[in-house]
């Protein structure tokens, strides 16, 4: 019996959600969640088959909730559904990890596909046209930073100071510096504002 996260604040959709699921994978455990928060809390409770994820949550916006995901629980596919259906979007999220796209838009027997696919183990998304070298180039980067590292750049969008990055990860503010080395070197940027810029670039 597979055992599948839905993490959408909207409650019609995610209603929407799991009724795709339950033809999908007749049986299934779903566990529902409003927030990232709750979506991080059913993943540590136990093995889950798949997260439904919404790139829009009341406590995160953007690719961000997706890197925590795949940061902290990386063995776990992670579907994003969005109602931003745009090939840079799509793009970005399958080069950040994820094991699908499944677009709002979609109607409930593609969404049944989507989930189908992803369970067995396929990448399932619309197709978009390549991304240009440049955008390869800096999801590649961004591909190559370790969970820790990845939490880290977050620290750093959103303002947080080495120490409390360090308090955060449960880590020596040393640790942080010598991690921020690395990441600075990774996406071939000089200092801590570049390395903003470049994450917010790609809404990380």
């Amino acid at each position: 019996m597979d055992r599948i996260v839905v993490a959408d604040d909207h409650p019609l959709f995610r209603a929407a959600l799991t009724s795709a699921v339950e033809k999908a994978s007749e049986g299934a455990q779903i566990v529902e969640c409003a927030s990232l928060a709750e979506a991080q809390a059913a993943l540590g409770a136990a093995p889950t088959d798949l997260l439904l994820l919404d790139l829009k949550l009341s406590d995160v916006d953007g690719m961000t909730g997706l890197t925590l995901i795949r940061a902290d629980h990386p063995a776990v596919p992670v579907a994003v559904v969005s109602a931003s259906e745009e090939a840079p979007t799509i793009r970005r999220a399958l080069a950040l990890g994820a094991a699908g796209f499944i677009p709002k838009s979609a109607a409930l027997p593609e969404m049944v596909e989507a989930i189908r696919a992803i369970l067995e183990g396929e990448t399932w998304a619309p197709e978009v046209e390549a991304a240009s070298e440049e955008e390869a180039d800096l999801q590649a980067r961004i591909a190559s930073l370790t969970p820790s590292q990845l939490r880290i750049l977050e620290g750093l969008k959103v303002g947080r100071l080495n120490k409390q990055i360090a308090f955060d990860l449960g880590v020596t503010e040393a640790t942080i510096k010598a991690h921020l080395t690395s990441v600075f070197r990774k996406l071939g940027v000089q200092n801590r504002t570049q390395a903003v810029i470049l994450a917010q670039s790609l809404d990380i």
